[in-house]
């Protein structure tokens, strides 16, 4: 039977809950156990598909097409194990699973309540995805107290009843603030949380600390005997240079031998992390650095390109170098120009994103990084945009428009896919998931990967058009990836650029701290040639 780690959050969000239940999960997978990580949003939508990335930042897409909360990301970079469906809970897929079989009378005309349809369907989808594993961890989203989230927080209490008391561990990340004034720690903020937490019967085992300022002995004595854990037990974490030194921090102060003392499992060695100290090392003290403009439409939000970031830096750390990312709005580019947000760089990267706002500003982007010879690429809209910039600006074609033109008018180069067409955008499907893909031999985008076939993951809903392939082929554009089975464009480049390559999947969402995307990997190494 596998055993369960809850993770819940106090005090405030952004904790860094979803770092800690990645951490664990790497510490306890480098002890040789079988982990999963799941991830519980007690909103109300279905999924993060129609969220916007100004609210909630990137969507995460899995290979099975499940688009997710970014959370899922930090899963699988740190585990380095591709998740599903299975790993992602929300309020509306509980919701909308119990009222579909009340409508089929599954319920025998019972009254459907919270407690227990609503709590025991949480749990069952808990229990079915433990299977095969010897360890799930489960992050609850929000804070205690939030009334969306009680009923996962009951459903997490029931399972020790359920799976057995001594499978189940309660971790509880909380704050502990710094009043400037006073120039002093407080605990006051923890205690009130963890009093809410078992108010509602959970008792954690273990709490970790989010804090600015090292932690006194005195104070996680304090700690521990007001919210009633073992001193050992109080975790301080400190904020990190970076995110991938926290399974560190964390196996310092022994929280996975504490997790296993918890279950009763062998300890046996100590897990192996040379190749996280060895990411953090290279990160911190890499010599040399390179610029990376990412010009994309959501840059405000900090987490809207988390993995698209993330892979940068993982693409730095393989080639030993500092990845500097500039981030920029690509309406200040129409508003700005060019040469004004993009001098300096040394390497372009357009991601991906929805609608026609910016939509000028990232193809005038292609068009400098194409004249100045400047590393590009492109992420699903951003090969678009590359696309686009080409039929319009070598082949002038009458079709280099935008995604949002007529097809009445003109057919675009770049348009909705068939399966796309007719469907109401707010509640149409797009392509989503892992397809393969055939590369073309002696291509960039070939040699990079190093095979001739690919698995990477998609979320669109248009498309190259092929009634201009044969043209902008002509013309020097270089079609270097097809969809398996399919005669869809994939990847393209321009062979006499230094690196001009875009694909319609997003890589990122593939690329881990210890195994770089190769797209990346190469495009940083261009970056660097070109410094």
């Amino acid at each position: 039977m596998a055993k369960y780690v809850f993770i819940t959050g106090g005090v405030v969000s952004s904790l860094g809950k979803g770092i800690t239940a990645a951490s664990i999960g790497t510490l306890l997978k480098k002890r040789g156990f079988r982990v999963s990580i799941i991830k519980v949003d007690p909103y109300l939508n279905v999924d993060a598909g129609t969220m916007n990335p100004f609210q909630h930042g990137e969507v995460f897409v899995t290979d099975d097409g499940s688009e997710t909360d970014l959370d899922l990301g930090h899963y699988e970079r740190f585990i380095d194990e591709s998740l599903g469906s299975e790993n992602t809970i929300t309020t509306g897929k509980i919701y909308s699973r119990v009222i579909e079989k009340e409508r089929r009378g599954v319920y025998l005309g019972g009254t459907v309540q919270v407690i227990p349809h609503i709590t025991n369907d949480i749990q069952d989808r808990l229990v079915a995805a433990g299977d095969g594993r010897d360890i799930v961890i489960v992050e609850i989203g929000g804070t205690v107290g939030d009334i969306e989230g009680l009923p996962f927080l009951e459903a997490i209490r029931q399972m020790s009843s359920r799976v057995g008391r001594e499978n189940v561990m309660y971790c509880h990340v909380t704050l502990i603030p710094w009043l400037e004034a006073a120039k002093e720690l407080k605990t006051k903020p923890t205690q009130h949380s963890v009093g809410e937490l078992r108010r509602i019967g959970i008792l954690p085992n273990l709490l970790i600390c989010r804090t600015s300022h090292a932690m006194t002995e005195d104070m996680k004595n304090k700690i521990a005997l007001f919210c009633t854990v073992p001193p050992e037990a109080v975790i301080e974490v400190m904020d990190e240079p970076t995110i991938y030194n926290v399974p560190m921090s964390l196996h310092r102060q022994s929280v996975d031998d504490l997790i296993l003392k918890t279950f009763s499992e062998p300890r046996g060695e100590e897990p192996d992390l040379s190749d996280w100290i060895g990411i953090v090392d290279r990160f911190m003290n890499a010599p040399k650095t390179v610029e990376i403009a990412l010009v994309g439409k959501y840059i405000q939000h900090k987490d809207a390109y988390l993995s698209v970031v993330e892979a940068l830096y993982h693409a730095g750390i393989s080639h030993n170098v500092k990845v500097k990312v500039r981030s920029v709005e690509s309406t200040d580019v129409e508003e700005k120009g060019v040469d004004a947000m993009l001098s300096g760089v040394d390497g372009i990267l357009i991601p991906g994103g929805f609608g026609n706002r910016g939509i000028e500003g990232k193809i005038a982007t292609v068009r400098y990084a194409r004249e100045k010879k400047l590393p590009l690429l492109g992420i699903c809209l951003g090969m678009q945009m590359m696309v686009i910039e080409f039929a319009r600006n070598v082949c002038h074609l009458a079709g280099a428009h935008s995604q949002e033109m007529d097809p009445a008018t003109v057919h675009p180069v770049i348009h909705l896919m068939d399966e796309q067409v007719g469907i109401d955008k707010l509640g149409g499907t797009m392509r989503l998931g892992a397809y393969n893909c055939d590369l073309v031999p002696g291509t960039r985008a070939q040699i990079a990967y190093g095979t001739d076939k690919i698995s990477e993951r998609h979320r669109h809903r248009y498309e190259f058009n092929n009634t201009y392939k044969q043209r902008l082929e002509d013309a020097g554009l270089k079609v270097s990836g097809v969809c398996e089975g399919r005669d869809l464009v994939e990847i393209v480049e321009l062979p006499e650029h230094p690196w001009f390559v875009g694909g319609q999947f997003h890589g990122e969402l593939k690329s881990r701290p210890t195994r770089p995307h190769p797209l990346f990997k190469a495009f940083v190494g261009a970056s660097i040639e070109n410094k």
